[in-house]
């Protein structure tokens, strides 16, 4: 068997993720259910599992020096790029979605009803979004750069008060299911974020814009729980 049905759809776009663009193709999730193995996934969804292999291996064996090696990096560093990268990037679209998908809802919503919905569904994602970075800020990042700390200094650790830090990482992936799970409503309710022929330029700037922010998500997503969230458990159990 190819040595890459033998891995989890998260360690092939952890070790290149110029290889997540051929997962969003077949609509593999990569980053939610990244844990789950290659071939096993393509049983499921009866994918040819030849012909995405060969996709995935053209892919890997093109250069890669402008891609960058998260797996590689500390895990502050990593903690400390996605709070300032990914955290600070919804909350500044968040603001403009919201006022984009109000205004589509009020001069479109009559002849496009699925507006609403995308709306509602959008509007309780940002919602749970800033509770959830808010969570991470709080709570996970600051004991993993603490985590850092003492392994640069060769220093044991005691139990945080929330007992181990794969209690908090397990909420945290919950909620990374429930909304992969709700943008999957957003895209397949927009057809994919597919601008209407009697759509405006407002129309198509916001769901080009929706289409970016879910793609980030994915990353953040990616980021956290096929890396960050794992090596920091790793960490964990080597400094007790």
């Amino acid at each position: 068997m190819n040595e890459l049905l033998e891995k989890t759809v998260g360690e092939i776009v952890t070790e290149d993720y110029r290889t997540a663009e051929i997962f969003k193709t077949y609509k593999i999730d990569f980053c939610c259910n990244g844990g789950k193995n290659l071939n096993d996934v393509l049983t499921s969804k009866n994918i040819d599992s030849n012909k995405i292999v060969a996709e995935l291996n053209s892919v890997k064996e093109k250069n890669n020096n402008g891609s960058v090696d998260f797996n590689s990096w500390e895990i502050d560093l990593l903690a400390d790029y996605i709070e300032k990268k990914h955290h600070r990037y919804v909350e500044a679209k968040t603001p403009e979605l919201k006022q984009y998908l109000a205004k589509l809802c009020q001069v479109h919503g009559e002849n496009h009803p699925e507006l609403f919905e995308i709306n509602e569904q959008f509007n309780q994602s940002a919602g749970i979004l800033a509770m959830h970075m808010k969570k991470e800020e709080l709570i996970i990042f600051p004991y993993i750069r603490k985590m850092a700390a003492a392994k640069q200094k060769n220093e044991k650790i005691d139990l945080p008060q929330f007992g181990s830090v794969q209690n908090p990482i397990q909420a945290m992936m919950s909620e990374h299911d429930i909304e992969g799970e709700r943008f999957k409503i957003i895209a397949e309710v927009s057809n994919n974020y597919t601008t209407p022929d009697d759509g405006c330029n407002t129309y198509r700037v916001a769901f080009a814009l929706l289409k970016e922010f879910e793609d980030d998500l994915h990353l953040h997503i990616h980021l956290e729980n096929n890396i960050l969230f794992p090596k920091a458990i790793e960490y964990e159990q080597s400094l007790l």
